[in-house]
């Protein structure tokens, strides 16, 4: 029977007609027959099964086995023995170089039909033996696959006590070798299908044993963190780590983490190769135990490996948002790694180019998992925005891209950022702050946050871009007695010389912190620069003075030098003066004050105040203009009238007064008068340079507040009645009162602070007013001259009337703008814009006798501006200063300074001040101070060279993996495919499938 069969499936006869005749044969094989016949017949289909050339041969061979098993199973349990199985285990079988693939599907058929057999233990004890000698020759999954297969149907077969952890183990091994040769989508689903099987084979043995659990663990750990591997393990590992107990995690997270003879570079290729099993498809908690090895390696504060091995994956992890079939443990892994890397903005940052084209493709995809995973990436960045604040240049692509997707309130994003953070303990982190390999491109240095000191930088920095003050404090001599001064000379020096990309202001902290300060927490910056003020110029009143002599002007008098000359730098760089007049409106007598200040701190109008009144009159209002140059106006004979105009509101019941009137005038043609009281001057046809269209006149909504309408409600007219009665020394008694600011002198820089913070008695907190506030680069400040003061004034065309009392217009040009980002003042972060105003090019000034060119009144806005935050130094615009707080709500501008420019003085001996910088050319450092730079300079070099050396051999260790970024470039030029799992449609063509899982 044995021939015909043979006969009949070697014949060409068509399939139909062989099946045929060999379903006769099946059905004649089912009688009886003798014990040779048995053989030949097994012995024949063997070798069909095991070494036929084609499926239907196999498929024959299979079917007349499983015959001879049922209905003849003496015959068949003695020719299925142990010695015969040992054979082909060992030697396999066919001619040699052309071994059978089908051995263990052959023996795994076969014993189904011999486990009430005499030998079936013999047969399991060989098989025992054989499987564990099988997987150390390190199979392929294919055959891993089908040893798994053969163990899950029959586990008698799986190795027992010490073998079984071996057998773990080794299988381990074979896992971690496994690749996917093929990039075709039906065998990228078989290798899947052969590496679940096997790691199904192993959760089967761990929950019979769990004592097999942890030395298995043990070797995975040993495997991704080896050094020496030539080719990475395989991410098909990640299907082990699914089948292992949630309740195991803490343990074995404690005793990695604590083990001291894992060394960091082996935990660093450990925890970098597990961070690339985010890209596996078909992976169960993998995420969690990610996360909790990330949360461990915290808890023994390894912060080192943390940040090298956040900024080198997190890339990597964010690009697989892309794929639906993964994404749900990348976000998770990507939320743990942003929300606790908050010492720096490195890792945020790195993100920020590909957040825009990530959520685009997830909104193309509208599907409920990227709708889900938008909103979820949309309270991540909000996060970020909030711990990092201060890059508005960087962050408004971002924010449009995420502008129609939900905001969450701040107490959520307080409460993610606490719970995730590294560790609560600030000055832990002190020493990873951002690594600057070099100087930003702009030149400048930036300072580094000593724990949220942000304030005080800030300061620091709009303090040493005012450049004549930096170049007064950095000509002092040596040997002066006021210690704090010192302190900012040397900062100032170091800001100027270093080589360092930021330096630390610790020193000058501690000598300038006010004593109510309270360390570590968030301080309110327009507070920190009065003290700062109020300091230097207390040490420099009491004698220790520091600065040399300015040079004496040849239009002062001997009174005005001698006024002069004891004034403290502060008071010549930053004070100004202010007469407060007090009229009592029973016997109309009025009592004056003038007052010091470096400062005016501007409040609010109430909401039903009207900030433009038609048909107000105004002693002489504040103006916001475009960048021009200053003419003589042509009609000096203008007298200012009174300054009892109307008056503030004050109390319930009065009419609402009409507030001073603000004039915003655009550019003026060269030549051209800008009178700011003329109505003709005024109006759509003002602005014609498009610089000011799209930058000045663009930030000012219709109903928004400016710089100029804050200072004319300062100086305009209060009224003290009921409450606020004025106690007249002429009636001597309690009377109605009319009470007004004018300021007598302008300083040399003007310094303003919007009054953002007030106490609100209904929640006993300090709020902070949101509203927009449009800043002019250019402004016009009314300074009322005295009789003696406006006759030099006049003589020398610069005011706005004949001899006698009057105000002139002094101009200021906008150099700094200290931004705050938050809603409290005991929170939130400061930055500010800053740019250098000098005198190398003068306003107004003329060429061979002739007005500039009318390019020229674009000056304004060609000097750079600069984004000062921490750290870091950008290049920036006057266009970003004027809307950041469009985009970012809670970014508003706080502390302003403005210089006043040359020719504009309301006194002679500003004249000097504009030249204090330039007393001696570029200033020269005392030796001391030369010396401590160029030191610091040289161990800078070593530092980096050393660091280069030791970043070098720790970066080494990182596990290599393919280039994160053409996940990107497979979607951008993919967007035309379709299904499958393509970032776009959930589903995708066989390439992008294979780029996600290998």
């Amino acid at each position: 029977m044995d021939k015909i069969l043979e006969a009949v499936v070697m014949s060409s006869y068509p399939n139909n007609v062989k099946q045929g005749l060999v379903r006769r044969v099946i059905e004649a094989s089912k009688q009886p027959m003798d014990s040779e016949q048995c053989w030949s017949m097994l012995e024949l289909c063997t070798k069909l099964y095991l070494v036929g050339d084609t499926k239907y041969k196999r498929e024959i061979g299979k079917e007349v086995l499983e015959v001879y098993g049922h209905y003849h199973p003496e015959e068949f349990e003695e020719f299925f023995n142990v010695r015969f199985l040992l054979s082909l285990l060992q030697e396999g079988y066919g001619p040699l170089g052309k071994r059978s693939h089908y051995v263990l599907d052959y023996i795994q058929l076969g014993l189904q039909f011999v486990l009430e057999s005499p030998s079936a233990n013999s047969i399991f004890s060989l098989l025992r033996i054989e499987v564990l000698r099988k997987v150390c020759e390190r199979p392929g999954p294919k055959q891993c696959a089908k040893i798994s297969k053969l163990l899950s149907q029959h586990p008698q077969c799986i190795p027992t006590g010490k073998h079984q952890v071996l057998f773990c183990q080794q299988l381990i091994r074979c896992i971690g070798q496994f690749q996917c040769v093929s990039e075709g989508e039906e065998d990228i689903m078989e290798f899947l299908e052969h590496v679940n099987k096997v790691s199904g084979l192993l959760q089967r043995i761990w929950r019979t044993q769990t004592s097999a659990i942890l030395p298995s663990l043990k070797e995975l750990f040993t495997i991704i963190s080896s050094t020496e591997e030539q080719e990475a393990p395989s991410n098909a590992l990640a299907s082990v780590v699914q089948f292992v107990p949630l309740e195991l995690m803490d343990g074995v997270i404690r005793n990695l983490t604590n083990d001291d003879s894992i060394s960091d570079v082996q935990m660093m290729m450990a925890i970098g190769r597990m961070i690339d099993w985010v890209s596996w498809p078909l992976g169960k908690n993998i995420d969690k135990w990610i996360i909790a090895l990330l949360k461990g390696l915290a808890a023994v504060k390894k912060f080192s490996i943390l940040i090298e091995v956040t900024l080198s994956k997190i890339e990597k992890v964010f690009s697989k948002l892309l794929y639906p079939i993964v994404r749900e443990g990348a976000l998770s892994v990507l939320q743990y790694m942003l929300l606790s890397f908050q010492h720096s903005h490195e890792a945020f940052h790195l993100l920020l180019p590909h957040i825009p084209r990530l959520v685009a493709s997830l909104k193309k995809e509208d599907s409920n998992s990227a709708t889900s995973s938008l909103e979820q990436l949309a309270e991540l960045i909000h996060c970020m925005f909030f711990r990092f604040s201060g890059f508005p240049d960087l962050y408004e692509p971002v924010l449009e891209a995420i502008k129609a997707l939900p905001i969450p309130n701040e107490d959520r994003i307080k409460h993610l950022l606490g719970q995730n953070a590294w560790t609560s303990q600030k000055n832990e982190l002190a020493c990873f702050y951002p690594r600057l390999a070099s100087k930003s491109e702009t030149g400048k240095i930036g300072l580094i946050n000593l724990g949220n000191t942000c304030y005080m930088n800030s300061i620091i920095q709009s303090l040493f871009m005012a450049s004549d003050f930096r170049h007064s404090v950095l000509n002092l001599t040596e040997g002066n007695s006021q210690p704090l001064m010192t302190k900012l000379q040397w900062l100032f020096a170091f800001l100027e010389h270093s080589q360092r990309p930021a330096i630390s202001p610790e020193s000058f902290l501690s000598a300038s912190w006010p004593p109510w300060f309270t360390p570590g927490a968030q301080q309110d910056c327009s507070e920190y620069l009065k003290y700062l003020l109020d300091r230097l110029h207390e040490e420099e009143k009491t004698g220790k003075r520091i600065y040399q002599k300015l040079k004496e002007s040849s239009l002062m008098s001997q009174a005005v030098e001698h006024h002069y000359l004891n004034k403290t730098l502060i008071e010549k760089m930053f004070g100004g003066k202010m007469m407060t007049k007090i009229r009592c409106l029973k016997c109309l007598n009025v009592s004056s004050r003038e007052e010091a200040f470096t400062d005016l701190s501007l409040a609010f109008p109430p909401p039903d105040r009207h900030i433009h009144g038609p048909g107000s009159a105004s002693v002489l209002p504040v103006e916001e203009i475009g960048p021009q140059f200053i003419e003589p106006p042509e009609n000096l004979n203008q007298v200012m009238g009174s300054p009892w105009v109307r008056r503030k509101p004050h109390v319930s019941g009065d009419h609402p007064a009409q507030p001073v009137p603000v004039e915003t005038l655009g550019f003026q043609e060269a030549g051209e008068p800008s009178d700011p009281l003329s109505r003709d001057a005024v109006g759509a046809e003002s602005t014609k340079d498009p610089i000011l269209a799209s930058g000045e006149q663009a930030s000012a909504p219709k109903d928004s507040r400016s710089v100029p309408d804050l200072i004319n409600y300062f100086l305009s007219p209060e009224r003290l009645t009921a409450e606020n009665k004025y106690h007249c020394e002429k009636c001597a008694s309690l009377q109605d009162a009319e009470k007004v600011a004018e300021l007598t002198e302008g300083p040399h820089y003007l310094i303003l602070t919007l009054l953002r913070f007030s106490f609100d008695p209904r929640t006993m907190k300090r709020k902070k007013i949101l509203d927009n506030v449009s800043i002019p680069v250019v402004l016009k400040l009314p300074v009322l001259v005295s009789s003696e003061e406006n006759e030099d004034v006049w003589r020398h065309g610069k005011g706005r009337g004949g001899p006698g009392s009057s105000f002139v217009s002094v101009v200021y040009d906008l150099c700094s703008v200290v931004v705050h980002s938050g809603i409290s003042s005991e929170s939130g972060h400061y930055y500010c814009y800053s740019r250098e105003c000098t005198d190398a090019v003068p306003h107004g000034q003329l060429r061979d006798g002739a007005p500039k060119p009318a390019s020229d009144k674009q000056l304004d806005f060609e000097i750079q501006w600069y984004l000062f935050n921490d750290t870091r130094v950008s290049f920036s615009s006057f266009e970003s200063v004027s809307n950041v707080t469009s985009f970012f709500p809670k970014d508003t501008a706080y502390v302003l300074f403005y210089r006043q420019r040359p020719g504009t003085q309301s006194c002679p001996l500003h004249e000097a001040a504009a030249e204090a910088g330039h007393l001696h050319g570029e200033p020269s450092l005392n030796k001391d101070l030369m010396e401590a730079i160029s030191k610091d300079n040289i161990l800078y070099l070593q530092e980096q060279e050393k660091e280069a050396r030791n970043r070098a051999a720790y970066i080494s260790a990182l596990p290599k993996s393919p280039l994160w970024w053409r996940d990107f470039d497979r979607d951008k030029d993919d967007d035309s495919s379709s299904g499958g799992c393509s970032p776009a449609a959930g589903g995708g063509g066989s390439g992008s499938f294979h780029g996600l899982v290998f």
